[in-house]
């Protein structure tokens, strides 16, 4: 369904055009995730829902997946307008 912006959001990671935010990083810590597994999950896994943020009115993807251990996650993100991905959570499915 939304397979123009997953297609951008791949080539953000693969390029390693992205940006992760300080939230994010707290919580794939307190998950025990690595980048490794939030990019395996961006390559692979699926958007399954689209959100407004009320304050910006940007669009913001929830990708989810699994990682290389088979655990379940999700990432949220979005794309700036600088055309960088940007990484604003991530927590365990």
């Amino acid at each position: 369904m939304y397979s123009r912006i997953l297609k951008q959001m791949k080539e953000a990671v693969r390029l390693r055009q992205y940006i992760v935010t300080l939230h994010a990083v707290e919580e794939m810590d307190d998950d025990d995730f690595s980048i490794f597994d939030v990019e395996h999950c961006i390559l692979h896994g699926a958007i399954t829902e689209r959100q407004k943020e009320k304050k910006s009115a940007e669009w913001k993807y929830l990708v989810k997946g699994v990682t290389f251990k088979e655990r379940g996650i999700c990432v949220v993100t979005k794309m700036s307008i600088t055309g960088k991905l940007v990484i604003i959570t991530v927590y365990a499915t």
